[in-house]
């Protein structure tokens, strides 16, 4: 039996717009269904938000998100990131991981999800990674991307 794991991340009305930002970052194909495509009234205000949205491509990135609904409970506080020790401390209940093979690769994916991301660790070898580098994207997604040691 195969398996694989996917992340799905939640947004608060961005989720079409991060959905496209990644699909640029990473390419492949973009997947956006409205919940307005799923039967929603067209006039009410959610009706254009993402219900189901995906980017999947070749080389085996695969993310999905959709937007909240508006009577759901609101989005949490952002969690702390502080330096300690040469290590990164973050209260984040999760990351995006990215790795690649090569540092050349993993590079220039790094230069397009950087912009206008607040950087954690810029993108440099480490003490177990020709590359790694940690950030927050403009939609509010942490990610590592790293080079397989």
């Amino acid at each position: 039996m195969a398996i694989s794991t996917t992340t799905h991340l939640n947004f608060r009305g961005d989720a079409r717009a991060a959905l496209e930002f990644y699909q640029s970052v990473f390419g492949g194909q973009l997947t956006i269904v409205a919940y307005g495509d799923f039967g929603m009234p067209k006039e009410l205000p959610d009706a254009d938000k993402v219900v189901f949205g995906q980017v999947t491509a070749d080389n085996g990135f695969s993310i999905m998100a959709y937007d909240v609904p508006r009577q759901s409970a609101p989005a949490a506080a952002p969690a702390a990131t502080t330096r300690e020790n040469g290590m990164t401390l973050t209260g984040e209940r999760f990351f995006v991981s990215v790795r690649g093979d090569s540092a050349e690769e993993v590079s220039a994916l790094w230069d397009k999800l950087a912009d206008g991301a607040d950087l954690i660790e810029k993108y440099a070898p480490s003490q177990w990674s020709p590359g790694f580098g940690m950030l927050t994207d403009r939609f509010g997604t942490t990610w590592i991307l790293d080079v397989t040691g």
